[in-house]
């Protein structure tokens, strides 16, 4: 399994040109055929698209409705074990809550999350597709 961060999942569904070669790959060639996706990260597109920062191309339960039945799509919960790592994280990491979850999914799952974005890129304590 794979865990795409939530910029990753909506430049995935889009094909948006943003996707790097290598996490167009990961992607496409993941051996599980399971791409997980952070229950906080439905949260982070809704809220996105609430305060006008994402425009999707449809309503946004229609999009989630189309989105979420990607083949392997799997919707990863929030569970008690992973609150608790997102607060205990080792080292240094940064304070949003959001980005502490889906890291801390990737490290309880023990599978690469493939993401943009640099401070995860640099915390070396979670493997990372960049």
């Amino acid at each position: 399994m794979i865990i795409l961060d939530t910029h990753i999942f909506v430049w995935w569904v889009h094909g948006n040109e943003n996707l790097s070669k290598v996490q167009e790959q990961t992607i496409a060639t993941n051996e599980t055929d399971v791409i997980g996706v952070s229950a906080i990260s439905v949260w982070e597109i809704a809220k996105l698209v609430e305060y006008r920062r994402l425009k999707l191309p449809c309503s946004i339960d229609k999009w989630f409705k189309q989105a979420l039945n990607y083949p392997g799509i799997s919707i990863l919960e929030l569970t008690p074990e992973i609150a608790v790592e997102s607060t205990r994280l080792p080292g240094e990491f940064h304070r949003d809550p959001a980005d502490q979850i889906i890291v801390a999914t990737a490290r309880i799952y023990n599978c690469p999350l493939v993401t943009s974005d640099n401070k995860i890129l640099s915390y070396s304590h979670v493997a990372t597709v960049g």
